[in-house]
C-alpha cells in the first residue's frame, strides 16, 4: 500500500479495559504515517471510540505504548499529545461549551496560552474554512445539528494538530452538511493533515479512504488499502459491515462484461467513465 513514510503516530501492544475488566483494546499495533485518510470501522462496542480516547489522551493505556513523532508519551505528556492530535466528538453538544460560536473556536487555543492576536487570527482562520464567520456573534445552541458539527471541528482546526480523530462524524447529518464535511476533509487532507475517521457508512470510507482498518471486540481483524479490505468477504461478515454499493455495482457489471477489469471505481463518475461503450 502506497503512502508516505513518514511515521506521525505509533501504538505498540495497546490494550485498555474499562472498570467492568472485559477489555476493550486488545495488544494494538500500529503506526499512522503524515497524510494519511483511514477510515476505522466495525459495529458498535468494537473499541473504535476507546481507540481514539486512547490516542488522545483521554484515556490512559493499560498496557502498552503510544509513540508521537518518535517520543513515548507517557502521563506528564498528554497536554503535548493533545495538541497534536484533536478529537472531534460524534455528538457536537458533548464538545461545545461556550456562549458564543466565537468565544467557542478560540477556547482552545486560549488554554493553549496563545498570544492574544494568534488566537484571533486562528479563530478566524477556522471559521472562514468552516464556512462559519456570520455565525461568530451567535450562540452554539441555537444552531442546527450540522452547523453544530461545523462549529466542533473550527474547535479543532484552531488548534492546528496534525493528527484529527473524527468519532461518527456523519451520524445524523443530512445531505448538505454531509456534502460540506466532505468538502471540509478534502480541504484539510490536501494541507497534509493526517486523518481518521470512525464511520459505520461504508460507501463514505470506500469514496474517500486510503486505508482502512477494521475492529471487532477489541481487535484489529484488518488494516490495509480500502480495496483490498472491502474485498475480503470474511473480514465484512466479522464486522457486521455490508459490501459499499458502488463494489457491488462494478462487480455486477464485470460478470456481464460491460465495464473495463481492474478499474474498480470509488466514485459515480469514475463508474461512468469506466463502462465499456
Amino acid at each position: 500500500m502506497e503512502h508516505n513514510t513518514e511515521e506521525i503516530l505509533r501504538t505498540e501492544q495497546l490494550a485498555f479495559e474499562y472498570q467492568s475488566g472485559r477489555p476493550v483494546l486488545q495488544k494494538l499495533s500500529l503506526s499512522i504515517y503524515q497524510g494519511e485518510k483511514i477510515a476505522v470501522m466495525g459495529s458498535n462496542g468494537a473499541g473504535k471510540s476507546t481507540f481514539f480516547l486512547n490516542l488522545n489522551g483521554v484515556l490512559w493505556p493499560k498496557e502498552g505504548r503510544i509513540v508521537y513523532r518518535g517520543k513515548q508519551i507517557g502521563k506528564k505528556d498528554l497536554n503535548y499529545l493533545r495538541r497534536h492530535v484533536g478529537f472531534v466528538f460524534q455528538d457536537a453538544d458533548n464538545q461545545i461549551i461556550a456562549s458564543s460560536v466565537q468565544a467557542e473556536v478560540a477556547f482552545g487555543p486560549l488554554n493553549l496560552k496563545m498570544p492574544k492576536e494568534e488566537v484571533r487570527q486562528r479563530v478566524t482562520q477556522a471559521l472562514e474554512y468552516m464556512d462559519l464567520l456570520e455565525y461568530r456573534d451567535r450562540p452554539p445552541h441555537y444552531l442546527s445539528g450540522g452547523e453544530k458539527k461545523r462549529v466542533s471541528i473550527a474547535d479543532i482546526i484552531a488548534m492546528k494538530p496534525e493528527i484529527i480523530l473524527f468519532d461518527e462524524p456523519t451520524a445524523a447529518l443530512d445531505p448538505l452538511s454531509g456534502n460540506m464535511l466532505e468538502e471540509a476533509l478534502e480541504k484539510l487532507s490536501g494541507e497534509g493533515k493526517t486523518l481518521l475517521i470512525s464511520t459505520h457508512d461504508v460507501d463514505f470510507a470506500y469514496r474517500w479512504a486510503e486505508r482502512v482498518l477494521v475492529f471487532d471486540r477489541g481487535e484489529l481483524i484488518a488494516d490495509g488499502g480500502t480495496l483490498e479490505v472491502f474485498r475480503q468477504e470474511k473480514v465484512l461478515e466479522q464486522a457486521h459491515l455490508k459490501k459499499p454499493e458502488l463494489l457491488t455495482v462494478y462487480e455486477t457489471l464485470l460478470e456481464r462484461n460491460l465495464i473495463s477489469k481492474d478499474s474498480y471505481p470509488r466514485q459515480a463518475k469514475e463508474l461512468a467513465e469506466a463502462l465499456i461503450s
